[in-house]
């Protein structure tokens, strides 16, 4: 029983020291930081950021829909008196840091009744020996008030830094506003420029297919045709007409989008 026992704890240790031996080393691998100069050996430092966008659009027609939107825009208007009022927040926490001093000049006159106990008292009294007490006594005040607020616990400290982060969050928010409105405008531009010349090839389509629809009725008349060619002649005919009326509301709907942008009643779009 003894030696049993002894066999058995020999073969769980062999086991144990088999699977030790199989189970692999811990590795560990340090991330690369190093980045590459350049990317695929281009050489081009023209950067699409440090453009301006009048000078990256080149048709007269947008730029002018775009100045027009950096000036009636409703929501970018909104957006710039909320950037004045984080700047004039600022200033103003930058001054609580600075000691407030103040002036003040009062004047009054006192009167009292005649016939009141103190009314009374001063009128059998002299103010001065030989000289009575005036009914009315003026009284007049002049004073300068100085106060330096210490910032102990980081109140004004805190107030003028999250006032700071406000005012470039707008400004940065701006930034942002500004970007997408220009972006927004310009694909509307071309989508409405596309527009058109969809509608001029629909329009040329519909020119042929009309003389196409033309001759297949005469040839119905001479018997070379049925019915049923000139029947589907015309429904493509219908078709195509169907498509002409659907890219002039989408042209509408294009320009209505324009004008909202841009801050203006719904017009004609001017473009090239």
């Amino acid at each position: 029983m003894i030696h049993k026992i002894i066999y058995k704890s020999i073969g769980v240790a062999a086991i144990a020291v088999s699977l030790s031996a199989c189970v692999p080393d811990l590795v560990t691998k340090t991330a690369s930081q190093k980045m590459p100069e350049n990317y695929k050996d281009l050489q081009d430092t023209n950067n699409s950021g440090k453009i301006k966008w009048n000078d990256y659009f080149s048709d007269p027609y947008l730029t002018a829909l775009i100045d027009t939107a950096l000036q009636n825009n409703q929501e970018l208007n909104i957006f710039m008196r909320e950037m004045e009022i984080a700047r004039n927040e600022v200033q103003a926490r930058k001054g609580e840091y600075l000691p407030f001093v103040g002036a003040g000049v009062s004047t009054d006159v006192e009167k009292v009744g005649r016939y009141t106990v103190q009314g009374a008292s001063e009128a059998t009294t002299d103010i001065k020996p030989g000289k009575e007490t005036p009914e009315a006594v003026p009284n007049q005040m002049f004073g300068v008030s100085a106060t330096w607020e210490v910032d102990i616990w980081r109140k004004l400290r805190n107030a003028k830094k999250a006032a700071y982060y406000k005012y470039l969050s707008t400004a940065e928010g701006r930034n942002f506003m500004v970007t997408g409105l220009i972006a927004e405008i310009a694909n509307s531009y071309y989508e409405l420029i596309a527009l058109d010349n969809q509608l001029d090839l629909i329009k040329q389509n519909i020119e042929i297919q009309s003389n196409a629809f033309e001759v297949v009725k005469f040839q119905k008349k001479a018997g070379r045709v049925t019915e049923l060619a000139v029947k589907r002649f015309e429904a493509q005919l219908l078709q195509t007409k169907s498509m002409q009326f659907e890219i002039q509301q989408s042209i509408v709907e294009t320009e209505n989008r324009i004008n909202f942008l841009v801050g203006r009643f719904p017009q004609p779009i001017e473009r090239s």
